[in-house]
């Protein structure tokens, strides 16, 4: 009996590490990159990491347990779908930070209306008494770009929706979800060819759950110092970091959406062949 709790515990601690591994995927990488791309501090690109393994930790319990305690069987079409999501997301992602990087590259030096002189231009978070947000401005009264009072997330700011954290973790919180759907069935599948018992299975769930936090945590940690040096003193190379994120991020996509949708076996062929990963 003693043995057999003591295998259990030792598999349990397995799913932490195996979580930790599970962090370093490709797809993984490639997003938590693009995220944490524009991120300026190391503390804050750590807390990017968990809000990305917290979502990802949730979608991989709530599938997992329901695949674990009620047996649900999951179509090849919908989990194929899962997975067909996370490139769509990737996607999503580069052009979202190509677009910013262009706006923001574009504007590097703007007039201040002023014959002749020239005023710096950048991107930050910036307040306006109670109102804080984001875009390309200066600090003239002229390169700001709008008037004090006309702050375009006004009404979310007002009702407390435009904190920083909110913002700053939302994204990679909806990321983490989407990428903890596409990967939840495997896991799920491979507890269930080991562990019979639903409370051990989903211990297992939670465990690795924990180690995918983690592991992303140091993976934006590692992630993010280029970002955050570069920012600060080589502002130029910084630009072609973001840029050559986004372009990682919107290739790797369409690489994943053909594959899995167009593909021999795919998707959005007569017979979909799914094989959890």
């Amino acid at each position: 009996m003693t043995e057999a709790v003591l295998n259990v515990v030792s598999f349990l601690f397995l799913g932490f590490f195996l979580g930790m591994r599970h962090a370093t995927d490709a797809d993984h990488v490639v997003a938590i990159a693009t995220i944490v791309s524009r991120e300026r501090s190391m503390t804050g690109s750590a807390l990017i990491g968990a809000a990305w393994g917290v979502g990802h930790t949730v979608t991989v319990i709530a599938v997992g347990a329901a695949i674990v305690v009620f047996g649900v069987v999951i179509p090849p079409r919908l989990g194929m779908s899962m997975e067909f999501a996370v490139g769509i997301m990737l996607v999503l992602l580069g052009v979202l930070t190509l677009t910013g990087v262009v706006r923001t590259g574009g504007a590097a030096h703007a007039p201040t209306g002023v014959p002749g002189v020239h005023e710096l231009v950048h991107d930050h978070l910036h307040a306006h008494g109670d109102y804080l947000h984001r875009h390309p401005h200066g600090h003239g009264t002229i390169a700001h770009g709008h008037a004090d009072e006309r702050t375009p997330l006004a009404r979310l700011d007002r009702s407390g929706l435009g904190r920083i954290a909110f913002y700053g973790w939302l994204r990679p919180f909806v990321v983490g979800l989407v990428h903890g759907l596409a990967g939840s069935a495997a896991v799920a599948l491979m507890i269930l060819s080991i562990i019979r018992e639903p409370m051990a299975a989903l211990g297992y769930l939670l465990l690795f759950g924990l180690g995918t936090i983690v592991g992303m945590m140091l993976i934006t940690l590692m992630l993010a110092a280029p970002f955050t040096f570069t920012a600060v003193n080589l502002p130029k190379f910084n630009w072609r970091l973001r840029v050559a994120s986004g372009l990682i991020s919107f290739c790797f996509g369409m690489v994943l959406i053909y594959g899995i949708g167009f593909a021999e076996g795919g998707l959005f062929t007569d017979t979909p062949i799914w094989e959890p990963h």
